[in-house]
């Protein structure tokens, strides 16, 4: 069966871009379309991970194949930020999700406590800022699955995201974080042998996913900027004024992924050292970095 396992829909929420946060949404697409493509793409189970929100539900509901989830943005201990999906929840899941989100360490044992499936999602991205070697001790201890591919970030993230799930033994999973309709089911988790949501799941838990896709790029991403900012002026049109300021959008996009590859060379060779014992390969810092 397969499954993107990371979208969004217009219910994501405005975008986090200073000034652009007042008229530009994370996404434009509409449940029910988004539903009828990742169909017509080939997923045989769909879901929707929009940020902090379960609106998408009331569209979605009536479909045998559609299960419900969530991108959480949590806080960490050291006050920085992460986003974290969890995935099949009930709706009274989603409020104690979100009255803890601000404190991880509760969050995490109460998602242990309901047995549900959760992930670090791209865990090499500068995409929520910055990062403490403390996080990287939380996230090998407590995340049961980790995104190691992610169709919107760079190639050499999601490789050293899968390179550490490994060496942690970490349940991995892939999606293509789609804000755009383009994206949607470009990037997927695959898990061969399922005939029901239930066996899909059970397979993720189980690390048997086979992640399948595309990563992102610099055209790509420059794509889907252009085609939130056509979105964002057809809502409203007189936004049409910062139609010159779409000419800067490569530029922006050029030093997002210097700064992506920044974050993971920084990050990588600190967290990830594999080493042999007598368990097989382990992350040196997976004791407390």
């Amino acid at each position: 069966m397969r499954c993107d396992l990371h979208v969004h829909t217009r219910h994501s929420g405005m975008c986090t871009v200073p000034v652009l946060d007042r008229v530009c949404r994370e996404s434009y697409t509409a449940p029910q379309p988004l539903y009828e493509i990742l169909k017509q793409r080939g997923m045989d189970l769909v879901t929707v991970t929009d940020h902090d929100s379960i609106d998408a539900v009331e569209e979605l509901r009536r479909h045998p194949d559609f299960f419900l989830s969530e991108e959480v943005t949590a806080i960490s201990p050291d006050g920085t930020e992460m986003h974290i999906g969890v995935y099949d929840i009930q709706e009274w899941h989603h409020t104690e999700i979100q009255r803890r989100r601000k404190d991880l360490p509760s969050l995490c044992a109460y998602l242990s406590e309901q047995q549900l499936f959760f992930t670090i999602n791209h865990v090499y991205s500068s995409l929520t800022g910055r990062r403490t070697e403390a996080d990287f001790a939380l996230f090998a201890r407590h995340f049961p699955g980790m995104e190691a591919l992610n169709g919107q970030i760079p190639e050499l993230n999601n490789r050293r995201a899968g390179e550490l799930a490994e060496s942690w033994g970490k349940a991995v999973i892939g999606g293509s974080d789609a804000h755009t309709v383009a994206s949607l089911g470009r990037t997927y988790t695959r898990v061969a042998g399922a005939r029901t949501k239930k066996e899909f799941l059970e397979g993720l838990r189980a690390g048997q996913a086979m992640l399948v896709g595309e990563s992102g790029g610099y055209w790509k991403l420059t794509r889907a900027v252009w085609s939130l900012s056509a979105a964002m002026m057809r809502e409203n049109p007189w936004t049409l004024s910062l139609v010159p300021l779409t000419a800067l959008v490569p530029v922006v996009i050029l030093a997002n992924c210097v700064r992506e590859f920044a974050f993971v060379s920084r990050w990588a060779p600190r967290t990830c050292r594999p080493r042999t014992s007598a368990y097989g390969p382990a992350c040196a810092n997976e004791a407390g970095l």
